[in-house]
């Protein structure tokens, strides 16, 4: 039987994986949020950004259970970004990383449970149901796609990119911005 460090080890193991994959996600969906932005699909544009920072709660929740377990955080994402994708290539890839991003962190929760860390395990069952969200909206607005083209992707154009996000951040908190 292996024992506890060795254990924690793997879980550390899956958990860095699952970081970098994040990671790759938070920099892939940004780019394209970017680029619909920049064609004018304000709509998706402002989704893409809210599941980007969905991805961003994500890894950071997946850096503190490292934390918590004594490793060390991974800062370098999984692969690199497909950049200048068409609107009708983007919902069909980011679906297909989605569904291996579920298959991988169902995968990566049985190493867990192997290994006696039910916290890790339900972190995982916790993401995966946010992923299924993500793939679920990737996989409708691919069929619309798919299915009405032009005449969907026209309804879309024009729309308003703005996330109605109020500033938060350090900066802002601080109290050194205006």
């Amino acid at each position: 039987m292996a024992s506890r460090e060795e254990r924690r080890e793997k879980v550390v193991e899956v958990l860095n994986k699952a970081r970098a994959m994040e990671l790759q996600a938070i920099h892939q969906y940004m780019n394209q949020h970017y680029n619909l932005d920049d064609m004018d699909y304000g709509e998706f544009a402002v989704k893409m950004k809210l599941i980007a920072i969905d991805e961003m709660r994500h890894s950071e929740q997946f850096a503190e259970r490292i934390k918590e377990l004594g490793g060390e955080p991974t800062a370098e994402p999984i692969g690199g970004i497909q950049k200048r994708q068409p609107v009708e290539a983007i919902y069909p890839f980011d679906a297909n990383a989605e569904e291996d991003a579920i298959d991988a962190y169902n995968q990566f929760a049985s190493v867990c449970r192997e290994n006696g860390d039910s916290i890790s395990m339900k972190l995982f069952e916790a993401i995966i149901a946010e992923e299924q969200l993500h793939y679920n909206y990737f996989d409708n607005v691919r069929d619309h796609i798919e299915k009405l083209g032009s005449t969907y992707l026209s309804q879309i154009a024009g729309t308003p990119s703005s996330t109605g996000l109020a500033p938060s951040g350090f900066v802002v908190s601080a109290g050194g911005a205006a």
